[in-house]
């Protein structure tokens, strides 16, 4: 009796990361456009990049490039030097990207609740998209699919972790019914991410 065998994964050409990383990074720099036009924010370091842009009014892509520095080191000596560089290459993309943003995008009319949501399934989008071309926005990013790839401990509840102490801090620098809805938008982000970043779902490299 033959048995049969499921073909070796193909992996990702140079051609089909690149592009994977400027569609993934251009999608969550348009969910950050939806959270900026309203005050909102999200989890992670681009949480907290946009709660201290509001706080300090210093701009979120020059905010969110310096705090991912740190995480460098980590991504370097858990994931390797090609995770590293890739990951180096999406943050300063998305940083690029956030900053040209208010000279091509205006939203003269935007609901808050609608940016919510809509902020957090096209991030949640981006962000696989990043993750299945081997890198992420750094961060608390480089942390949870290190834990997830080493432990399985899924990468959704490691963020989830450290979203609770950003919206904590929201709290006290924000109004409150923006922290709401922020929470509601990150709540959509993660459940997508907890369920499609299966690597028993997504074989390929």
């Amino acid at each position: 009796m033959m048995l049969l065998t499921s073909p070796a994964p193909d992996r990702h050409t140079a051609l089909e990361d690149a592009q994977g990383l400027v569609s993934g990074t251009m999608l969550t720099a348009l969910s950050v456009s939806f959270l900026h036009a309203t005050g909102l924010f999200t989890g992670q370091i681009a949480g907290l990049s946009l709660v201290l842009s509001y706080v300090t009014g210093i701009g979120f892509g020059t905010l969110f490039f310096c705090l991912n520095l740190p995480f460098y080191w980590l991504a370097f000596r858990r994931m390797g030097a090609k995770f590293t560089l890739k990951t180096f290459a999406a943050i300063a993309l998305m940083s690029g990207f956030t900053t040209l943003a208010p000279h091509l995008l205006d939203f003269s009319r935007l609901n808050m609740a609608a940016a919510a949501v809509l902020a957090g399934v096209i991030s949640g989008a981006g962000l696989l998209m990043l993750f299945r071309h081997g890198a992420s926005l750094g961060g608390v990013g480089i942390v949870a699919l290190y834990l997830q790839d080493k432990t399985g401990f899924k990468a959704g509840k490691t963020q989830v972790i450290f979203d609770c102490g950003v919206f904590l801090f929201a709290a006290f620098v924000l109004p409150f019914d923006k922290v709401l809805w922020s929470l509601l938008g990150a709540m959509v982000l993660n459940v997508i991410i907890l369920i499609n970043h299966r690597r028993d779902r997504y074989i390929a490299h």
